[in-house]
């Protein structure tokens, strides 16, 4: 069975930095193309990055040059680096496996963002 875990969420100050952390069980990441996704209150999910298995990655616009996907093979951990961070990046995350049926989501980690 996949299980997907987020952490790393939490209340930061506009401009700061967090690093989320999608704990992959069940399958190894390496072999899948897994994402981030987010929802702000009253809106529709929507995907932040995205990373292939053969690790193209990819950023929505609102994030690019502020966040990075990343992972750690040993570990099967997928990583969301986020930096400079705005009160519009305020959302729970979601880790998922792309492509996956069932939809594969974890719980959401939220992080707000505010002074």
């Amino acid at each position: 069975q996949v299980q997907l875990v987020e952490s790393g969420g939490g209340l930061v100050q506009p401009g700061g930095s967090l690093r989320l952390s999608c704990a992959v069980s069940g399958i190894s990441f390496t072999t899948k193309s897994m994402a981030w996704y987010r929802q702000a209150p009253g809106k529709e999910r929507e995907l932040v990055a995205y990373i292939s298995s053969g690790w193209i990655k990819n950023y929505a616009d609102s994030v690019k040059g502020r966040f990075t996907i990343s992972g750690d093979n040993n570990k099967n951990i997928v990583y969301l680096q986020m930096n400079s961070l705005k009160p519009e990046d305020t959302a729970v995350y979601y880790c998922h496996v792309e492509a996956s049926y069932p939809p594969i989501w974890g719980q959401g980690t939220q992080v707000t963002v505010s002074s």
